[in-house]
């Protein structure tokens, strides 16, 4: 694709990724309006600050990490659901994730985004991706899509885990950092809560899933391939 044809189009965009340093590279990677076509025109840390963000630029694609402070990708995509709906400017979602666990994928697809690459995805692929899901289609990477047909096959899917399924998302959330050896007070830090509320969260999560200790539940989550 030459130079000239990229600039004959654009996309407004917007980069929502608790990571700065990776924020700042989608941004060198995608960010050079005048080469790419894409313009980032804000970004966002946590869900709160997407929705804002979200909400006064409406761009026409949002890159969206799946886990965020305050609740999540799907938390931002609940609260985005109008501006999803808008027949004349749509803003749609593209989930860009370095997870690619099957109940990430089918969360977020669930909740209306309209494809999920995970952060593997070249600089090339990803601009790509955000023109098509800007023009409404569907874009996954290639082992992920096979997750969404299966979740989509009959309209009566079973969940993809009935046990996961007993948790809030925030304790998800909690979950995962446990997992990834996180102590109770960087858990607090990274999700704006106290140390009580996690220690609260994680005797919940235990209780769920019938679980004893920190070390089971890394193990259960290991085994699921949440970590």
């Amino acid at each position: 694709m030459t130079t000239e044809e990229v600039t004959e189009r654009h996309v407004r965009v917007v980069l929502v990724d608790d990571h700065r340093m990776f924020r700042t590279g989608v941004q060198a990677e995608i960010g050079t309006t005048a080469r790419t076509g894409v313009e980032v025109v804000g970004e966002a840390a946590d869900v709160d600050q997407a929705v804002t963000v979200i909400t006064a630029t409406r761009p026409e694609v949002v890159l969206l990490d799946v886990h965020l402070p305050g609740g999540g990708g799907v938390e931002v995509l609940r609260r985005c659901a109008a501006m999803m709906a808008d027949q004349e400017a749509p803003v749609r979602f593209l989930a860009l994730s370095v997870s690619d666990a099957a109940e990430d994928v089918i969360g977020v697809i669930r909740g209306g985004a309209r494809g999920y690459v995970t952060k593997t995805i070249t600089g090339t692929d990803l601009i790509n991706a955000i023109f098509r899901v800007r023009e409404g289609d569907a874009v996954f990477s290639p082992r992920l899509a096979g997750f969404v047909l299966d979740a989509f096959a009959s309209t009566d899917a079973p969940p993809v885990d009935e046990d996961l399924d007993r948790l809030t998302q925030r304790e998800r959330e909690v979950l995962r950092l446990i997992a990834r050896g996180y102590a109770y007070k960087e858990i607090a830090k990274q999700l704006f809560i106290s140390v009580k509320t996690v220690e609260s969260h994680v005797s919940a999560v235990l209780r769920k899933l019938q679980l004893s200790n920190r070390h089971e539940l890394t193990r259960w989550a290991t085994a699921r391939r949440l970590v």
